[in-house]
């Protein structure tokens, strides 16, 4: 298979603004690949070679890449970095270059997509002080072989921005197209949600159909994406929401773990599916060490704690573990604690499809309890005075507040999904507003007077998981110190867009678009009707949508969020029908 074929497809991609249209582009393209191709595609699509969980990235930095460049057309690299900043993308700085170089080229091969996937791997695996050096010649090599088209693409694979604008949900869509039915694309949906693998259910369902897809089960290994909870705005609802009986759990202050074991190994996953064992290797050994069977998958919550207290500690604490230096310090200054809560898996068996109770049972069995290894504080709950009780004890023991879970035979982990079989309560849910929200950063605002030449405020934009893009939410300017403004600049300047990405919704224009990775915790006095922002356009009004009033920072970037587990339109939605039920004085 050539290159260029797959490079013309995604051309074709990033032009088309329908999502419906790049789903048939896509599906059309999908149906002749090879088998062997397929995961490939899929992977590159995202700009990846391999899944979301995989710890190994390309990793070029667009200096690297203007140096491959300049050696492929011949140029100064200064001259190449005038054209990149003109033009705010490697890519396309590499596509004017290649195509003016292209009319003095009289020899190159074409490229293969085999090619360039074996290239790229080496650039991936390369180590050592010269490195840099071989990094460049690869891909100046790809280049100097490229058409125009190509040479954008290949720019922005290794730069990890591909910028297609065709996120996982597209092509789980295309997929369903291609190789089955709209019918079945929940359950091809939930064989991702199990493996979040694209390239394993691309190749699975190729060869084998929707068949093979319903066979594809849990393993050890792949990390599962996270059940997710609704959310209710008194324990009496919650309650009779849950049938009037129901498990209540503590809902602690962490990060959530999803911890994989092996016989002679342990993997920590974050809920964005990066690998934090390095992070919090004595949690991992800790789970070795107390685990009675030989493979398992549980879900838990890292927690900060005093020693010389026992109490536990804010979620700061435990985010200076997520410092890639100097762990074995950290270890000593801010240890941890695992409250277990759910489990996914034991020697062979996936338990998602067990009852909640019978899974937690699962995880008092099998592992031992230690001093850091703990199950989370837990009771059945069969009154509201039962659940307000045990609520106060939540807060007074220094959790956020507590979750719900249903006791009932259907109780199954939802992988991926969010629904009312768990609901969390919070302390700050008895406010005018309902909890916090996690917006994804798609543009900023200069500043002015003391903010002056930084970025002043943030476009924030929540999640449309039908339509696979971001709406705008509100204009972030406040909650920001003087420390995280200077770091600011630096932790976005890898998504920097020249033009407004692909999967966002805007009205509001930004002084510097970026595409949306960047997660930020907000908190805000209500949501209102906004005729200016694009998130749940048309829920109340044709020509409106649902905007954060008074938006404020909380200091907490969720780096543990990947963006499509933003705060969705749904649940703006849902808030805002609670805000009007309540100003209605009907709750």
């Amino acid at each position: 298979m050539l290159f260029s074929e797959l490079a013309e497809i995604f051309d074709r991609i990033e032009a088309e603004p329908s999502r419906l249209e790049m789903t048939s582009i896509l599906a059309g393209f999908l149906k002749n690949v090879n088998s062997d191709d397929i995961p490939y595609v899929v992977y590159l699509s995202q700009g990846r070679l391999h899944p979301d969980f995989y710890p190994m990235v390309l990793g070029m930095s667009d200096k690297l890449v203007i140096k491959a460049i300049a050696a492929t057309v011949g140029m100064r690299e200064s001259k190449v970095f005038d054209v990149v900043v003109k033009e705010g993308d490697p890519g396309t700085a590499a596509e004017k270059l290649v195509n003016d170089k292209k009319q003095m080229t009289l020899f190159s091969d074409p490229l293969t997509l085999d090619r360039v996937v074996k290239s790229l791997i080496t650039i991936e695996n390369a180590e050592g002080k010269d490195s840099q050096d071989r990094k460049t010649k690869i891909l100046s090599n790809m280049l100097h072989d490229s058409n125009p088209i190509e040479a954008r693409y290949l720019c922005r694979i290794v730069t990890g921005r591909m910028r297609v604008g065709a996120g996982t949900m597209t092509v789980l869509d295309a997929l369903a197209e291609a190789f089955a039915s709209r019918d079945d694309r929940p359950e091809i949906e939930r064989a991702f949600n199990i493996t979040c693998d694209l390239g394993l259910i691309a190749k699975t369902i190729d060869e084998g159909g929707i068949d093979a897809i319903r066979k594809i089960k849990v393993r050890v290994g792949n990390p599962l994406k996270v059940m997710l909870a609704e959310r209710l705005r008194s324990i009496p609802e919650v309650v009779e929401r849950l049938g009037g009986k129901c498990a209540m759990e503590y809902k602690y202050d962490g990060i959530r773990v999803q911890a994989h074991i092996k016989k002679d190994s342990v993997k920590l996953y974050s809920r964005r599916l990066e690998d934090l064992t390095p992070n919090f290797p004595d949690v991992a050994l800790s789970l070795r060490e107390h685990c009675n069977i030989d493979e398992a998958i549980v879900e838990g919550e890292c927690v900060a704690v005093d020693t010389e207290t026992g109490n536990m500690l804010p979620f700061q604490e435990v985010t200076h573990r997520r410092k890639k230096h100097g762990i074995s310090d950290a270890i000593k200054d801010y240890p941890v604690r695992m409250f277990m809560f759910d489990m996914l898996y034991a020697d062979g068996r996936d338990m998602t499809s067990e009852p909640y109770l019978d899974r937690r049972s699962s995880i008092e069995s099998n592992f031992k309890i230690s001093d850091n290894i703990r199950m989370t504080a837990m009771k059945i709950i069969s009154s509201p005075e039962e659940g307000q009780k045990f609520f106060d004890e939540a807060i007074a023991a220094r959790c956020e507040g507590i979750m719900a879970k249903s006791i009932s035979k259907d109780s199954i982990y939802r992988a991926g999904s969010r629904g009312f079989l768990w609901i969390k309560y919070k302390k700050d849910y008895q406010q005018a507003l309902v909890d916090s929200f996690d917006l994804a950063v798609v543009g900023a605002f200069y500043g002015m007077g003391k903010r002056a030449g930084k970025y002043g405020a943030l476009l924030m934009a929540a999640y449309d998981q039908d339509a696979d893009r971001f709406g705008t939410a509100c204009k972030l300017g406040t909650g920001f110190d003087d420390e995280f403004l200077e770091k600011l600049p630096e932790m976005l300047e890898p998504y920097i867009s020249q033009d407004k990405p692909p999967s966002v919704d805007a009205q509001m224009i930004p002084d510097v678009w970026f595409d949306p990775y960047i997660v930020l915790e907000v908190t805000g006095a209500e949501i209102s009707i906004s005729p200016i922002h694009t998130a749940a356009a048309g829920y109340t009004k044709d020509d409106s949508g649902l905007g954060i009033r008074f938006p404020r920072f909380t200091g907490r970037v969720r780096d543990d969020k990947d963006p499509t587990e933003c705060t969705t339109y749904s649940e703006l939605a849902d808030i805002y029908a609670l805000q009007e039920h309540d100003s209605n004085g009907l709750i």
